[in-house]
C-alpha cells in the first residue's frame, strides 16, 4: 500500500512538473487507452476485494485490452468509421460494472459490521 501511494504521489508530481500536450491526431487513441487503464485498475480492485487477484491476469488483461482497443481505433481510422466509440462504450460499461461491484462489497461489509455491533450490544 505504501508503494502504491508513493507511486501515485510521484506520478502526480512528475505530471505537474512536466505537462504533456497531446496532439489532435492521438486524442482518440489516448481516450481509449485511458479507459483501458481505468478498467484494469477498477477490475484489479474488484478482484482484490473478492480475493481473486492475479498479477498475471491483471497485466495480460491490460496489455490485451490496450492492443485490441488500439487496433479498433487504427482500423476505424483507416475505414473512416469511428470504431473508437465501440471501445469507449465497452470499457465505460465495464468500469461502471466494476464500480458497482466494489460499491456492493463496501455496503455489504458495512452492513455486516452494523449487524455484528447490534448483536454484541
Amino acid at each position: 500500500m505504501t508503494k502504491a501511494l508513493i507511486g501515485l504521489i510521484l506520478g502526480i508530481v512528475v505530471g505537474c512538473l512536466f505537462p504533456i500536450t497531446i496532439t489532435g491526431a492521438y486524442t482518440k487513441l489516448f481516450t481509449v487507452v485511458l479507459l483501458v487503464a481505468l478498467d484494469a485498475v477498477f477490475g484489479g480492485l474488484r478482484a482484490a476485494v473478492n480475493e481473486h487477484f492475479s498479477d498475471t491476469v491483471f497485466i495480460t488483461g491490460f496489455i490485451t485490452n490496450a492492443l485490441f482497443a488500439a487496433f479498433l481505433v487504427f482500423i476505424g481510422d483507416k475505414l473512416g468509421i469511428d470504431l473508437y466509440y465501440v471501445a469507449l462504450l465497452v470499457f465505460g460499461f465495464r468500469i461502471f460494472k466494476n464500480l458497482a461491484g466494489l460499491r456492493r462489497y463496501l455496503l455489504s461489509k458495512g452492513k455486516w459490521k452494523r449487524e455484528k455491533g447490534k448483536e454484541e450490544g
